[in-house]
């Protein structure tokens, strides 16, 4: 989740279910196709267990998007230190980072991280100092401290160079987002891209899993078009594709969808906001997602699903309203349990969040243990490191993205080791789940 995305959240509207509950539109079953045997210190699945060297691996992890972001090999460090300290398994970051040709004199001179530079309907590959090797050292530097890393090739949003940097280049002005599923030279370019990560980086132990997109969805920053609907398998059909083509490269690591959880149920959830009956966006299949049929894919090993309902519909969240932000999350986390039960995989939440000191403190304890009730693994967005070095401790990385006096990026979410009541939620989490893993 980034700021940009935030933009799009009146689109993502939360149910009220009253009543009767509410059915999916098919009990899925799935093909398994776990990545072949893999080799020694390679994460696997066993039905809906992750496995490391033949035993249980339950964890608790970390988003850090801003991580290869960083110009200090200290600071990278320092950030990994905490965060094996704090009992993280696994890291999620982004794979990708890419700008205009326009911006890449900005870039040199401000240091910012970028892989891709887009100057015609081709990007060129940057894996110099100021490239891929920063992701390099985060790979090696995660090692160090026994933290594996979830790898995800490209956003459904604009920040950092995602999907629409391929639909303007190579589609042109004009399109709708739902072209980057379907366009041949897209694709083909995608998979170029991704082609040169999973080489670069398949042989690595220290990589968890790939990612094929961070958020999914039929729109991004541009609209949907008619092509991407509920009725029209285009996002489930691009997931099948992509993660049929990173096995083909790379037999051994996981592969996820990074999406979002969204359902496609014939009976979706409803709500009511201004005298209206609203069908929900998280449950009638419009984002084009349907996380069932989209996990009972042969080459998709394990569920994602985010929770955000503070900020998805903040209508509905008023003193007064029978909505909750606490028990609409409990129940997203029960769904998403349920579904993956019955395809038999394993599941992780992968992001979620509220904004404020002391609505983290009283929901996320209710979340994590419910999650960790249910036999899935956990991914807060995200986390915070102090006394970061770089500038001073203070520098502007891109958007609003910013050290702040030694402090990581806030967007509002981030969990800092000094915010002790919220941190200790999940350092506790860790624990238990250490000891599952035995």
């Amino acid at each position: 989740m980034l700021l940009l995305h935030l933009t799009f959240i009146f689109t993502n509207l939360i149910s009220i279910v009253f009543g009767t509950s509410v059915t999916p539109s098919e009990s899925s079953s799935s093909s398994v196709n776990p990545p072949a045997s893999v080799p020694s210190g390679f994460v696997t699945t066993r039905g809906n267990q992750f496995v490391l060297n033949e035993k249980p691996f339950a964890f608790v992890g970390a988003n850090s998007y801003w991580l290869p972001l960083l110009t200090s090999q200290d600071d990278v460090d320092a950030t990994l230190k905490s965060m094996h300290d704090a009992g993280v398994k696994v890291l999620r970051t982004w794979g990708f980072n890419a700008i205009n040709g326009s911006e890449l004199a900005g870039a040199l001179q401000s240091g910012v991280t970028y892989y891709q530079v887009w100057n015609s309907s081709q990007w060129e590959l940057n894996d110099g100092p100021q490239g891929l090797q920063r992701l390099d050292q985060v790979i090696s530097t995660a090692e160090k401290y026994d933290i594996k890393l979830i790898v995800a090739f490209t956003n459904n949003w604009v920040g950092y160079g995602g999907a629409e940097l391929y639909i303007n280049w190579i589609a042109g002005a004009g399109n709708t987002h739902d072209v980057f599923f379907t366009n041949p030279q897209i694709i083909k370019s995608y998979q170029s891209y991704v082609q040169t990560i999973v080489n670069r980086y398949k042989s690595s132990p220290t990589i968890f899993a790939w990612e094929l997109m961070n958020e999914a969805r039929c729109l991004g920053d541009l609209p949907a078009g008619p092509n991407c609907v509920a009725s029209k398998p285009t996002l489930t059909t691009w997931y099948r594709q992509q993660s049929d083509f990173v096995r083909s490269l790379d037999p051994h690591h996981m592969i996820t969808t990074g999406g979002e959880g969204h359902f496609n149920w014939t009976k979706p959830a409803t709500y009511w906001f201004n005298g209206t009956l609203f069908s929900d966006y998280n449950f009638n299949g419009q984002a084009g997602e349907d996380f069932e049929r989209d996990l009972a894919l042969p080459n998709i090993d394990f569920g994602t699903y985010h929770l955000y309902p503070q900020t998805w519909y903040p209508q509905l969240d008023f003193p007064g309203s029978n909505f909750t932000v606490q028990q609409w999350g409990l129940e997203w986390i029960t769904d998403h349990a349920n579904a993956a039960a019955r395809v038999g995989k394993p599941l992780i939440l992968e992001e979620f969040g509220v904004t404020g000191l002391q609505n983290k403190t009283a929901i996320y304890p209710t979340w994590v243990n419910h999650a960790i009730q249910t036999q899935h693994a956990i991914f807060p967005w995200q986390f915070g490191q102090l006394g970061l070095k770089e500038d001073g401790g203070n520098r502007l990385i891109k958007y609003a993205d910013a050290l702040i006096d030694g402090a990581s990026p806030n967007d509002g979410f981030a969990i800092y080791p000094n915010q002790t009541a919220v941190f200790n939620i999940f350092t506790n989490a860790a624990k238990v789940q250490a000891r599952r893993s035995q």
